[in-house]
Order: structure tokens, then C-alpha cells, then sequence
């Protein structure tokens, strides 16, 4: 039986359930780790806010962002055990519309753009192209309201099947109140981490150079985060509807 983390974006998975992850992996179970928006960018300008996110990341062109972040992704689930696979999906940072628009130029906090009314079904088509009756899957809760978290555990549910949510890490660390309504209905299940796991964990998010001053204050805060998180609960809560 798979277990298959979907992580919306590079680094979604490893950063919330990276711990968990290892555990599973190295007892034997094997986890897969899909990234969701993980296409190539189409060409076109720039927007501000990529001009400054990618200022933030220390990245060059979209292009070399992506490709960059595909490989950090890679490695960061080798050191949790995991193999990655990436869908051919763009993330909201980069999309345009049919006439090449980009559609996310303010923040990628709004909701849906109203020019993506099939996004969510074509998620969910390229999810369920690769999945078996056996699989398990785990998806974001979508706290924080990042466009393609929620896209993601929408499609996630479209598909009527099983399914474990996890706490997007970090920004359940930022709005800790969004945490009661987005499991409301749910049933908790805390899966015990060990030292092990717990470093692996930190090596796994420490992968994803790039991201660390966006996410975090420095490596030291990120650290300082994880394990607070981790020793709350001696593991990993994630939640299911059983």
C-alpha cells in the first residue's frame, strides 16, 4: 500500500509531514511525495510579485526558478525516504490566461481566479490518472488560503475516495485559527516521531535552500519551529473522516 503526500508545491510535503514521511519509509511502507504545480512556466513577462518573491528566493528567470526547485525537491525527499513525482500542473505564481495574462499578479492568498473554472477538475483528473484502489492519500488542509492549497484539497476531495489531511506547515504556525474550522468533522490520528525522524525532517525542509528566508527567519528559527512542533505532541497529527 502507497501512502502518496500531495504537495502542492516543492516543498508542501516535507515541510509538514517530513518527520512522518521518514518514519513510514524506513519501517518498510512505501510514500511517494507528488507535486502538484510543478510544470515548466509558460514564457512570457514578469509580474512585480514575482520580481520580488523570486528577489526573496535568490532565483533568476521562472524557468531557472522551477528547475532549481525540482531538483531541491528531489533532494529533500531522499532524505526522508521518499521518492517524488511531479504533475504537469503550473504553479499560480506563473500561470496566464489564453492570451497570456499572467492571473495571480497581487498575491496568491485570493481565491480562485474566475478564469480558472476547470482548474479543480483538471487537478483532480491529473491525481487520479496515477492512483490505485490501494493507495493512501494525504493532502493539505489549506490553512493559510494559498490558491493552490485550497485547489489542491478541493480536488483531492472531488475524487470521493479516503483521504488524510495534514496542517500546511508553516502557515499553521501564522493562523493557528484557521486550524478548528478546516478540521471540523475530522478525527485526529498523532503518529509518533522519533530523534531520527525528527532530524531527517530538519535535513528534508534544510533541502530546500531557496525557500528558507521566505518561510522562516533563518535555518536556526526553522529548526527552533519544527522541533517545538514535533515535541507538542511527541509526533505528527494528520486527520481522517473514519
Amino acid at each position: 500500500m502507497r501512502w502518496i503526500y500531495l504537495s502542492p508545491h516543492f516543498d508542501d510535503a516535507v515541510l509538514s509531514c517530513g518527520g512522518l514521511i521518514w518514519e513510514q519509509t524506513h519501517s518498510g511502507i512505501p510514500v511517494e511525495i507528488w507535486t502538484v504545480n510543478a510544470a515548466d512556466p509558460p514564457p512570457g513577462p514578469v509580474s512585480e510579485l514575482i520580481t520580488r518573491v523570486h528577489s526573496d528566493w535568490k532565483t533568476g528567470s521562472p524557468q531557472e526558478t522551477v528547475a532549481l526547485r525540482r531538483i531541491e525537491d528531489q533532494n529533500a525527499a531522499r532524505r526522508v525516504g521518499a521518492t517524488v513525482l511531479h504533475l504537469d500542473l503550473v504553479d499560480a505564481l506563473y500561470r496566464r490566461t489564453g492570451t497570456g495574462s499572467l492571473m495571480y499578479t497581487r498575491d496568491v492568498f485570493d481565491p480562485i481566479h474566475p478564469r480558472e473554472n476547470n482548474i479543480v477538475e483538471h487537478t483532480a483528473n491529473q491525481i487520479a490518472a496515477g492512483l490505485t484502489q490501494q493507495d493512501t492519500l494525504v493532502c493539505p488542509l489549506g490553512l493559510g488560503s494559498h490558491v493552490d492549497h485550497i485547489i489542491t484539497r478541493k480536488a483531492v476531495e472531488a475524487l470521493a475516495r479516503p483521504v488524510w489531511y495534514y496542517a500546511d506547515v508553516p502557515y499553521l504556525f501564522k493562523h493557528e485559527n484557521e486550524l478548528g474550522p478546516a478540521i471540523e468533522g475530522l478525527q485526529a490520528k498523532t503518529f509518533y516521531i522519533s530523534d531520527h525522524g525528527l532530524a531527517a525532517w530538519l535535513e528534508g525542509i534544510a533541502a530546500y535552500a531557496s525557500q528558507i528566508s521566505s518561510l522562516f527567519n533563518d535555518l536556526q528559527d526553522m529548526q527552533t519551529q519544527i522541533k517545538k512542533y514535533q515535541a507538542a505532541k511527541n509526533g505528527l497529527t494528520i486527520w481522517d473522516r473514519s
